[in-house]
């Protein structure tokens, strides 16, 4: 697919991995349509791109929300070619501690934005995707979306998070499946460690201690790394319905 000129959608494009697969996409010639829950920094992101950028605020796990802000993308570039989903959260709980069982809200707020969230750009997007007109291999649209490797090593305090991730890669082959027949393909990246905004938080000694997990190279992920990814997934038609790691060979430890 020619993305020069196309339009992409990088949702949780404010920061950390969104922000990194702005620049990666812009540098295949797309226009960028950065959503961020926090318009300030998406407007900071789309600014260097000037009239090739365009900053929006939604809350993914809302409909009407995902809605307008793709129907902003179609109304200034009538078509979304390209979208890019790294928005997430993340909380430290225990299913059972001293304290009492997991709080239930916080448990569906986390499932709500990372992967109801997904789910809710997923399909919006792709109904949009449908009416490109299809490339030569008849290609309609590419939908990246994130997982992490806690899908499949979920640490103690992380089941909150590490069952949304999974939920994330459970979705990727079915929703590749169903979308086969729109030529709209559906990639997820399972980042391991990587320099994000909920890592920035930490003492430089303790992400340095994380990042000497890594096998190699023995350091947190870089947010370029995944922008890279998302890169050759992009350009690449035979990744589809697959959940690619990007972790160093990292396997995560319970503790």
């Amino acid at each position: 697919m020619d993305w020069t000129n196309a339009a992409v959608m990088v949702f949780g494009g404010g920061s950390g991995l969104g922000a990194a697969s702005v620049d990666s996409v812009a540098a295949l010639g797309a226009r960028v349509a950065i959503v961020d829950v926090n318009r300030a920094a998406a407007e900071a992101v789309a600014g260097p791109l000037g009239d090739r950028g365009l900053a929006l605020q939604a809350d993914v796990a809302e409909e009407e929300p995902v809605q307008a802000a793709i129907a902003a993308v179609l109304d200034r570039w009538g078509a979304v070619r390209g979208v890019v989903h790294t928005a997430g959260i993340a909380i430290a709980e225990r299913l059972l501690s001293r304290s009492g069982p997991h709080d239930l809200d916080r448990f569906r707020r986390v499932v709500s934005v990372n992967l109801v969230g997904t789910f809710n750009v997923m399909r919006l997007a792709a109904r949009a995707m449908t009416a490109n007109a299809p490339d030569a291999e008849g290609q309609r649209g590419v939908i990246v979306v994130t997982a992490s490797v806690a899908a499949f090593e979920g640490q103690v305090g992380q089941v909150a998070y590490a069952s949304s991730k999974g939920g994330v890669a459970a979705l990727v082959l079915p929703a590749a499946r169903e979308l086969a027949r729109d030529g709209i393909r559906v990639v997820g990246v399972a980042p391991g460690i990587f320099e994000t905004p909920m890592m920035a938080g930490l003492p430089e000694a303790a992400r340095q201690s994380l990042g000497r997990q890594v096998p190699f190279p023995p350091r947190l992920g870089r947010p370029s790394e995944y922008a890279l990814l998302v890169q050759q997934i992009f350009l690449n038609p035979m990744l589809n319905g697959t959940v690619i790691r990007l972790d160093g060979a990292i396997r995560m430890a319970p503790r």
